[in-house]
This record gives structure tokens, sequence and C-alpha cells, in this order.
């Protein structure tokens, strides 16, 4: 179970009222409110259809709430909690409309957030016994970036960067621009402030040497292969961070952590990782 804080409400109102406002669109839910009593009150749980770790509980708390402040949304698992099939998320009671009208939103923040935790829940596993750590990158789907971070972070991966400004990184297409690696890391490290770290990212062994005579924080082996990684970590000699990536995913991450790098990034978990499945069923 994860014991990351949750997000503040204040944080997730401005994603639960957009994907709210993309849903309802001008005129509501049209289908509720033609066959439905605006006085008929409903009972209902969201349940859980597959094993897996759960995020995205307080975004479904605060769809419903939008929609009525006063139904009732108890739940019965957390983020970070490990769920079964059939488990129940949450119990809800109230406007038979306003549920209705707040369902498929607050699903599918619970669907796509868990579906990531669950897949980073199941790279992490593979990581046990190594120092690594498992990190997520600026791959991600755009307006989410926020959350799907979150949900890394409640399957016990770490984030990358959230955005441009956090932090240097020197990429290939950098160092072509500025002409060698040499000069982009002199450049950064004259237009870094004191608590900005830079990382470079090489994919060969010669690359590495040159870097490592101006002191990057952290270098980014990108593309290596695991003997080129167990020789580059050498090379590195605890004088950076070592970060691994690409190619990285279930069949090959345990391998990658045992050549002794710092961290494995990877866009699999924000990208590829498929939803989990959550219901809404009326109850008596």
């Amino acid at each position: 179970m994860s014991t990351h804080p949750p997000l503040p409400d204040a944080v997730l109102l401005p994603f639960v009222q957009n994907a709210l406002h993309e849903d309802l669109g001008q005129a509501g839910d049209i289908t509720s409110n033609a066959t439905i009593a605006a006085d008929k009150v409903a009972k209902a749980n969201i349940v859980l259809r597959g094993p897996g770790r759960i995020a995205g509980v307080d975004c479904a708390r605060l769809t419903f709430a939008q929609l009525d402040p006063e139904l009732h949304f108890l739940p019965c698992l957390s983020d970070g909690d490990d769920g079964q099939s059939g488990d129940v998320v949450a119990n809800l009671k109230g406007p038979a409309r306003a549920i209705l009208a707040s369902e498929r939103t607050a699903l599918n923040f619970l669907s796509h957030l868990s579906g990531i935790a669950t897949s980073t829940r199941e790279y992490v596993a593979c990581l046990e016994g190594t120092k690594a750590r498992l990190a997520c990158t600026r791959k991600t789907l755009p307006g989410l970036r926020v959350l799907q971070k979150y949900a890394v972070r409640i399957g016990g991966g770490f984030n990358h960067r959230f955005h441009l400004g956090d932090a240097i990184l020197i990429k290939d297409n950098h160092i072509h621009a500025a002409g060698s690696i040499a000069q982009a890391l002199k450049d950064a490290r004259q237009h870094a402030g004191h608590m900005v770290k830079i990382e470079i990212e090489v994919d060969t062994l010669a690359q590495l040497r040159e870097a490592m005579d101006y002191r990057p924080d952290a270098v980014l082996l990108d593309n290596m292969d695991a003997q080129m990684l167990s020789q580059a970590v050498s090379l590195i000699n605890g004088r950076a961070l070592a970060e691994a990536s690409g190619g990285v995913d279930l069949s090959s991450i345990t391998a990658i952590a045992n050549t002794g790098v710092d961290i494995i990034s990877t866009s699999a978990i924000t990208m590829r990782a498929p939803a989990l499945d959550f219901g809404l069923d009326f109850i008596d």
C-alpha cells in the first residue's frame, strides 16, 4: 500500500470540473432528466471489476459533489489500497439524476489512474532486491500530467520532471544544436541556478567519458544493453546518478536494475497502462 499523501481538493477540482464540462455539454444529462423524477433518491455502489491498485477515489468523490453537494459518498477503499474483483470502492446515496450524470466521469478517473497505479506496482515489484527506483517521464496525456504522476506515486514509483523548468536535461538534439557535449554542459553550468540539477543523455561510453569531465549531476544512459549499462555504472563510479531509459518493459527491467543503475525511467506506466475496470450498480 502506498503511503503517499493525497492531492489537495484545490488541485483536483479543476480536473474534475473540466471533465464534467466535457461530458455534460450545454444541455446536461438529457436521458436521466427525461426518464427519472427529480426527487428520486437512489443508492449505488462503485465496484471493482478486476484486481489492482486503487487511485482516483478523491477525484470520484469531487465529481459527485459537483453535481449535488448533499450526495453522500462513503469510500470503502482508499488510494493505495490493493483491491480484488467484486470489492466495493464506495457507497453512494442521493438524487438518482446526480449519480447518473456523474457516473462516467467518476469512473473514468478511477479507471485511468488505477490502471497507472497498478502497472507501476507491477514494474516496482520487479526491482525488489536492487537499489533502482522506477520513475515516470514527461510522456503523459496533455492536461492530465499532475494526476498521472500522482498515480505513479500511488503505485510505488517516483516522478521525473513535471515540466521543463524543473531541471536541465540535455538530450541529443540539445547537444547537436550546442555543437558538442562539452559546450552544452559548460553553457548549462553557467545558466543553472544553485538549486537546479543538470542531467545529460548519452548513448555511448565515449560520450559518457566526455560528459563526466564536466561533472553532471545525473547521466541518462539511453537505450544501452545490460552489458553496456554495467560498464557505464562502473565509469560513473558514484560521481553522478545513473539513469537508464529506453527499451524498458516487464521482461527487461530486472536485468536493467541488476546493472547497478540508480533510476530506471519509462513512459510505459503512463502511456501504455491498461485501464482498471470499475462499475456503478444501483442497489435496493
